[in-house]
């Protein structure tokens, strides 16, 4: 392979010699002219507990590199952090994406390793280097230790969700409160459930981007320093060998999406996997992975799904043994990060068991995801089906809508008496109504709801939910509210008819009336400044991925790098 860095570094002119001098100031000088000169794309931030520790990682990734015959050089990426930004960290993810190309692009770099954890950072940095097409590996944190409470493990977020539920129920004291808010500062690292940082580590390894069985590792774990160093060495053996994200296909998308229904993963990776396929030149869309929910169990027993956490996916084996345990579903031919196929590493992994089950003793046969068409979504909304209540996945009731978050706080707050065959439906927070299409679909069920012993009520919405989120809510409705989608129309009482292992979602309203709805609507509120405006005039709707429609490739063209001219400044 011919490295791009020579470009910049290689010749006597006084811009080469200049970008040598500059590269040895940071402490990087080159020890030969071969050298490939890789990035470490690190999004550590002191606001996003997720990401913190993977400052720790660089100095074996470095010496990897180095010893590799290879240059490290770090730089900074923006921390895309769930528990701090707001109103959705998802609002910055295609920020990420294009700080991180442009950086790549403008630089003498030949290949990088993104260093991301918390979910957004993870697709985010991924996007931005398939962008690029230069080799690309991938380093997350893993997973924070489980904290206990009331004599029991707890799982980030998802136990969270049902302490709030307990508490506005009044079953959760102020003390007990206090005691939960004490235990869950309990180390650093992501969510120890199946949120969508660990769904998207999984997919990533099963895309050949990640280490086999490197991102459940717990956080702090020793294994985590070892793996840095073999993916330092990697990384320069994939410069050298010329082993690009395009070289992913179709097929590893698909391979991900199947293992997406096996995890009983997050709905989110939905979105990001779709924009990362299509930056790389890969058709994906809401049809491959209602063909994956149907057609493959879940077969991993972690909460919200389930009941186990990751360190106990890990203790099982982790990926590794979901190939393994998935054989022929999977295109087995497809490469991992460490250079074997997927059937080469699964031939070596744990079996089956109790965490991580074989396909004859699946925790749910009927799969992870559904996605459902109708009047209400004519571009597809999607739900998590083994999260959800069996009962209501088939339901008919009247609608109560919610227009904002304010909202939905208030209701979740209020003494409100609601009738539980109520259908919720929350409005205006997809990509461009939030903005950002915040997770605020796990709409809070009313005290008198949870009151009466009621723990789940169906709901519908175009925002997005957290990975570690339950419930039976139907989600990423498409189009959204603030683009004149037909769930901008829906008014308290209507009937909602929703089956989603038919596929179906409906508003049982007249076309007459809705055409009438439609022209009373208020005129869209003017974007604000800077950088929201422009998101707002460029995201895609959720089946596209989100993605900004400038930045988004075509299907079946491998992404181009174009090259910067490489003179004075």
């Amino acid at each position: 392979m011919s490295l791009r860095s020579k470009v910049w570094l290689d010749g006597e002119s006084d811009v080469a010699l200049d970008a040598r001098v500059a590269l040895a100031m940071g402490g990087n000088p080159r020890p030969s002219r071969d050298a490939p000169v890789i990035g470490l794309a690190n999004s550590f931030s002191d606001l996003n507990p997720c990401n913190q520790p993977l400052r720790d990682l660089v100095p074996t990734l470095r010496e990897g590199i180095e010893m590799a015959g290879g240059v490290a050089v770090e730089f900074g990426v923006m921390s895309l952090g769930e528990d701090l930004m707001k109103p959705a960290a998802m609002l910055y993810r295609n920020l990420v994406a294009m700080e991180v190309e442009e950086s790549l692009r403008s630089q003498p770099l030949d290949g990088v390793v993104v260093l991301a954890a918390c979910d957004k950072s993870v697709p985010a940095g991924l996007m931005g280097a398939f962008s690029t097409d230069l080799p690309t590996l991938l380093v997350m944190s893993g997973p924070r230790p489980s904290a206990h409470f009331r004599g029991r493990r707890i799982g980030t977020g998802t136990d969270l969700w049902r302490a709030w539920d307990e508490r506005r129920a009044g079953r959760l004291s102020d003390e007990d409160w206090a005691e939960l808010e004490m235990v869950l500062a309990y180390g650093r690292g992501t969510c120890n459930t199946m949120g969508t940082a660990s769904t998207m580590g999984i997919l990533c390894e099963t895309l050949g981007v990640a280490w086999p069985a490197s991102t459940s590792i717990p956080a702090g774990d020793a294994r985590h320093l070892e793996l840095a160093h073999r993916v330092g060495e990697r990384i320069v053996e994939m410069v050298l060998s010329d082993v690009r994200p395009s070289s992913i296909g179709r097929r590893g998308f698909v391979n991900a999406a199947r293992v997406l229904s096996a995890i009983g993963g997050s709905t989110n990776a939905v979105i990001h996997l779709t924009a990362m396929a299509h930056r790389a030149g890969v058709a994906l869309d809401l049809r491959d992975f209602d063909e994956a929910g149907r057609g493959v169990p879940v077969i991993v027993d972690v909460e919200p799904s389930g009941h186990g956490l990751m360190e106990d996916y890990d203790a099982a084996g982790a990926t590794p043994s979901v190939w393994r345990s998935l054989g022929d579903v999977l295109d087995g031919a497809a490469r991992t990060a460490s250079g074997a196929t997927i059937h080469e590493v699964a031939a070596q992994a744990t079996p089956a068991g109790a965490v991580i089950r074989s396909l004859g003793d699946p925790l749910d046969p009927a799969g992870a995801l559904r996605v459902v068409y109708g009047n209400l979504a004519p571009d597809g909304a999607l739900i998590k089906r083994s999260a959800a209540t069996p009962a209501l996945l088939r339901h008919r009731g009247p609608a109560l809508v919610l227009r904002s978050a304010q909202d939905a706080e208030a209701l979740a707050l209020s003494d409100r008496d609601v009738d539980e065959n109520s259908v919720l439906v929350l409005s205006g927070a997809g990509p461009v109504g939030g903005p950002g299409m915040p997770e605020w679909g796990m709409v809070s069920l009313p005290p008198t709801v949870l009151g009466r012993g009621i723990k789940d009520m169906v709901r519908v919405t175009d925002a997005r939910m957290s990975g570690t989120s339950f419930g039976t809510v139907f989600l990423h409705v498409a189009p959204e509210a603030a683009v004149g989608g037909p769930i901008a129309l829906v008014h308290d009482g209507d009937i909602i008819a929703l089956d989603a292992d038919a596929g179906t979602i409906h508003l049982e309203v007249d076309e007459t009336e809705l055409s009438r709805r439609r022209n009373e609507l208020a005129p869209p509120t003017p974007s604000t400044r800077g950088y929201i405006s422009f998101y707002n005039a460029h995201v895609m709707q959720a089946p596209e991925g989100c993605d900004f429609d400038f930045l988004a490739g075509t299907p079946g063209e491998a992404p181009r790098l174009i090259e910067p001219v490489v003179g004075r400044s």
